[in-house]
């Protein structure tokens, strides 16, 4: 069953498509980027949840094709009117890997955890989860929470990968252990043999498992026996690993490798993320882009459609708002997003930036200089804010691309004055997902007051803030897209972001490895998946 993503199928791939799937085999597995940390909160870097969704379950699982949420680890469930309350009847049977129950107290023990956090364990509360209160064991096989104000998409909450249900001995350790994999114990098809850390990960499928999605295709253990990860940077090595047959399948295939895939009869996987685009994140807390009119300016002398066709392909459609065309409450806003150098000057012209020495416009003996560090696990980043840069370089504006390790980048991306701007992007197929990424107790990638960081000294968007808490708590679904659509114009009319493309999974795969499935935001799932005869 290959599920909502963007193929390109080698028309030889089409005549094998019947053969009946096969049990056994290892799949080798080859990844960009070692995961970090698996408590499943922090799932939403794709290394972590690429690992996740083979090893835990979910209460819930959202169809990838129609979005509709389905049975998963709960059997059914209901909702009060105001969605402050939800009911879980559970599926009886169902153990962790350790041999202990998934039942009710798990659960419980599971939301509270993700919903409250544990400051002694410093395990953070996840960001799909919004007004969380508490957990109640009703019977061993129904579980009820409570919400201080409503919250609709806590249903859709309980089937991403930030909902991976795992043991109580797991969720017993503290943050800075569960990096290690061998220390999660889930629920999920597969289970973690062995690891050496930041290099080779080994999973095998579990014989017992017998609680797959309730409508899925597939039912009973995984067809596969082993999935291998291999951890490797180099683009030309994974490639040339599936291509000579060394690898089954391999994530982060760039652009300008597709070709040299296609043209071996090797398919191209690009699914959605259904989210937040990628593109440019102003922190209005530094003076430099604290005006409108030069965030209004920099939007402008943006030719993203120039960038799309230098450095993408078909699969990186060009941004046409701050979420994809694929999301919940999508609206097109290319008629706010135009190319226009003439525009953009006169705006600073306007905001009081004159040219200066050198081509740099000047104000009060400051530079027009801005930076952000290049967002390693996003497609062709670098090269993307090097053109970003060259077309703000002819309106008189110096933009530095930085380069660093994942501490320092970490520490100076929380830091206004050091990084003004931020490469980013986030998926989730809910109308939240843009609550999570502008909120400031979420990811707050604007930089506003009340997060997580010290550096901040003025800037809150009030406006902004009661936007977004609205659409976490509307129950009226017409009325929270309606709510998604009104914050969409709201950030573009302030140029907080530049939206620049919709950013797929880009994976590729050897014609023999099929029925690889994709959950609802483009990570992959390798329980249906099978090694046909080759």
């Amino acid at each position: 069953m290959l599920t909502a993503c963007s193929r390109q199928q080698p028309s030889t791939d089409s005549p094998t498509a019947a053969v009946t799937p096969v049990t056994g085999g290892v799949l080798v597995y080859l990844e960009q980027q070692a995961h970090t940390n698996l408590y499943p909160p922090a799932g939403g870097f794709y290394p972590n949840g690429g690992v996740l969704n083979q090893i835990t379950d979910k209460l819930t699982y959202q169809n990838p094709q129609t979005l509709e949420i389905e049975p998963w680890i709960a059997e059914s469930w209901t909702v009060n009117d105001n969605a402050t309350e939800y009911t879980f009847k559970l599926r009886a049977g169902v153990s962790f890997s350790d041999g202990t129950p998934l039942d009710a107290a798990a659960v419980v023990k599971n939301f509270d955890t993700f919903g409250l956090g544990n400051r002694e364990l410093k395990l953070p509360v996840s960001e799909v989860i919004n007004n969380y209160e508490r957990g109640e064991v009703v019977d061993p096989l129904t579980v009820k929470f409570y919400f201080k104000q409503p919250s609709p998409g806590f249903l859709q909450g309980t089937s991403v990968i930030g909902s991976g249900l795992v043991s109580l001995a797991t969720l017993a350790r503290p943050f800075e252990e569960l990096g290690d994999a061998t220390r999660i114990i889930g629920s999920g098809p597969f289970v973690v043999d062995s690891e050496v850390l930041g290099k080779e990960l080994v999973l095998k499928a579990r014989d017992d498992y017998k609680w797959g999605p309730a409508r899925h295709a597939h039912q009973g253990r995984a067809r596969l026996d082993e999935i291998k990860y291999i951890i490797n940077n180099e683009d030309g090595v994974r490639i040339g690993a599936l291509l000579s047959g060394q690898a089954g399948f391999i994530r982060q295939v760039q652009a300008y490798d597709e070709k040299r895939v296609t043209d071996k009869q090797f398919s191209i996987y690009a699914p959605s993320t259904r989210g937040v685009n990628n593109g440019l994140y102003f922190r209005p807390d530094n003076p430099l882009v604290a005006d409108v009119k030069v965030r209004q300016a920099l939007l402008h002398a943006t030719d993203t459609q120039a960038i799309v066709d230098t450095l993408f392909s078909s699969h990186y459609p060009r941004a046409t708002s701050v979420i994809a065309s694929n999301a919940q409450g999508y609206l097109d806003l290319s008629a706010k997003l135009t190319h226009d150098p003439a525009k953009a000057a006169g705006l600073l012209d306007a905001a009081g930036w004159v040219p200066g020495e050198g081509g740099i416009r000047h104000k009060d003996g400051q530079p027009l200089e801005l930076a952000a560090y290049v967002a390693l696990p996003q497609p062709q980043n670098k090269e993307t804010l090097q053109l970003v840069a060259q077309q703000w370089a002819k309106l008189g504006v110096r933009f530095n691309v930085l380069t660093g390790d994942h501490g320092s980048s970490a520490v100076d991306n929380l830091d206004p004055k050091k990084t003004p701007v931020m490469a980013t992007m986030v998926g989730r197929a809910d109308p939240d997902v843009v609550k999570s990424q502008f909120y400031p107790s979420n990811r707050n990638v604007l930089l506003q007051k009340g997060g997580v960081s010290q550096q901040v000294q003025s800037f809150e968007d009030v406006h902004l803030n009661q936007l977004l808490n609205r659409i976490a708590a509307h129950t009226d679904p017409a009325q929270r897209l309606a709510l998604v659509g009104e914050a969409q114009n709201y950030l573009i009319d302030q140029a907080y972001v530049i939206p620049i493309f919709e950013e797929p999974q880009a994976f590729a795969g050897a014609p023999w490895f099929r029925d690889v499935g994709f959950e609802a935001v483009g990570r992959p799932s390798f329980y249906a998946s099978w090694i046909a005869p080759h």
